[in-house]
């Protein structure tokens, strides 16, 4: 099932409101979503929520038998799995070029960046290393996935703590988290990855887009940078050609955005290892009370609402004014209304001909043919011309006896006034003749 597309009206107005510095969601240019930082009952489980994006990233671990290029190493392995559940343009089992984009970016900011020590995950040199995985699920997709996954795996790589080892002679013992506490993992510096979206080849940026902004973006520039302003990856998409000034200023901007995601990294992992030792609850037991997981909140959108007074006064100011009087409606016939000059209509004239027929009146039936015109005249004849069925249905004295009483088909020939009227005429002074 592929996503709904956006349609030109959609896409003119938010190319239109980024060109007056506004956004769909009430931010300014250089703002990011509320970002939302939660940790599950086990180690190294990190959810995180980037407005309605939610990406769950969890760490594990195993022995496994390490390269042979660099016996010394553990090795650090890195999935992103893009699922149905968090779009409808997002296919299961198959890997999309969005789903390869994003694996190789999360694998060059956490692991060629060097984040991590891999040489502490050594247990026997050549025999046996930790091999640390990192699982990305995206739980929600509205726009800026690379960045929610960047500070859900970090973040995860922080909270998850690998079992301790003993080694006495060939033998490696694991202990269990009773037997041991379990030690967390050698981590340098925290790379966080930061997006810009250009719109209008380079002349509009904007940072952290939304879903329906990467629609409509030209082109995509990812750094991923430390708080220490340490450049650990930079990626271009869309074919656009940006200038060293604008890469200058977005490396500036990402450093302030950096170092602001990085203290809260840090206060959410003080705060659940303040929880964890008090005895309370985290993780999943914590967030059911709050019901957190179960419903949804809307939040509030601060609008803007200082000149509203005057924008409207000034669009009923311009406003043409609405038209004092309405057309009269035309009367051809009496008992017919219409509205308008053009269209005529000989709505009832039937019915009011037939009647004067049957009345035989002369003087009636020539003011009403004298008032029709060719038109009408030639409907009103056409109508006559059709053929009727007439059925009857006679009730005898019998209680089960029923006559049907079909009338021929009968067609009358349509005849000009003067005809008819000479018709009447001699009908007339025969009678008088015979009296």
């Amino acid at each position: 099932m592929k996503d709904t597309p956006l349609s030109n009206c959609e896409r003119d107005f938010i190319l239109k409101a980024i060109e007056e510095k506004k956004r769909l969601d009430g931010r300014q240019t250089y703002d990011y979503r509320k970002i939302k930082i939660t940790f599950g009952t086990d180690y190294g489980c990190c959810f995180v929520d980037l407005g309605q994006t939610r990406v769950m990233a969890q760490v594990s671990c195993e022995l496994v038998v390490p390269k042979e290029s660099r016996p010394n190493e553990g090795i650090m392995f890195f999935n992103l799995e893009l699922s149905p559940m968090a779009s409808p343009a997002f296919e299961q089992g198959r890997q999309s070029e969005l789903s390869v984009k994003l694996n190789r970016q999360l694998e060059r900011c956490l692991r060629n960046s060097k984040c991590i020590d891999t040489e502490s995950l050594c247990v026997v040199s050549g025999e046996k290393v930790w091999q640390i995985r990192v699982d990305v699920h995206t739980l929600n997709n509205d726009g800026n996935l690379m960045d929610a996954a960047s500070v859900a795996a970090i973040g995860a790589l922080c909270h998850f703590r690998r079992p301790d080892v003993s080694i006495q002679g060939e033998e490696v013992t694991v202990y269990s988290p009773e037997e041991r506490d379990p030690i967390p993992l050698s981590i340098y510096h925290m790379p966080i990855s930061v997006s810009f979206a250009f719109f209008q080849q380079g002349t509009f940026l904007l940072v952290d887009p939304c879903e329906r902004e990467e629609r409509v973006m030209d082109g995509l520039l990812m750094i991923a940078m430390n708080k220490h302003r340490e450049i650990c990856s930079i990626q271009s998409s869309g074919g656009i050609m940006l200038l060293k000034e604008q890469v200058m200023r977005c490396s500036k901007i990402a450093s302030v955005k950096v170092s602001e995601i990085t203290e809260l990294i840090n206060k959410a992992l003080l705060n659940d290892k303040t929880a964890r030792k008090a005895g309370g609850r985290c993780g999943f037991a914590e967030s059911i009370p709050q019901e957190r997981i179960t419903a949804l909140k809307t939040d509030q959108t601060a609008v803007e609402m200082t000149d509203v007074g005057e924008t409207a006064s000034s669009i009923v100011q311009t406003a043409e004014a609405p038209p004092q009087t309405v057309p009269s409606p035309s009367v051809p016939v009496p008992g017919v209304g219409q509205v308008g000059e053009v269209l005529r209509n000989s709505w009832g004239l039937e019915e009011e001909e037939e009647e004067e027929e049957e009345d035989g009146g002369e003087g009636s039936g020539g003011d009403s043919v004298e008032e029709l015109t060719k038109m009408d005249v030639e409907q009103h004849q056409e109508v006559k011309s059709r053929t009727v069925d007439v059925v009857e249905i006679l009730d005898s004295d019998e209680e089960e006896e029923e006559v049907v009483i079909l009338y021929p088909e009968t067609t009358k020939k349509p005849k000009n006034t003067a005809s008819s009227s000479g018709q009447k005429g001699a009908g007339t002074s025969r009678k008088q003749k015979k009296k």
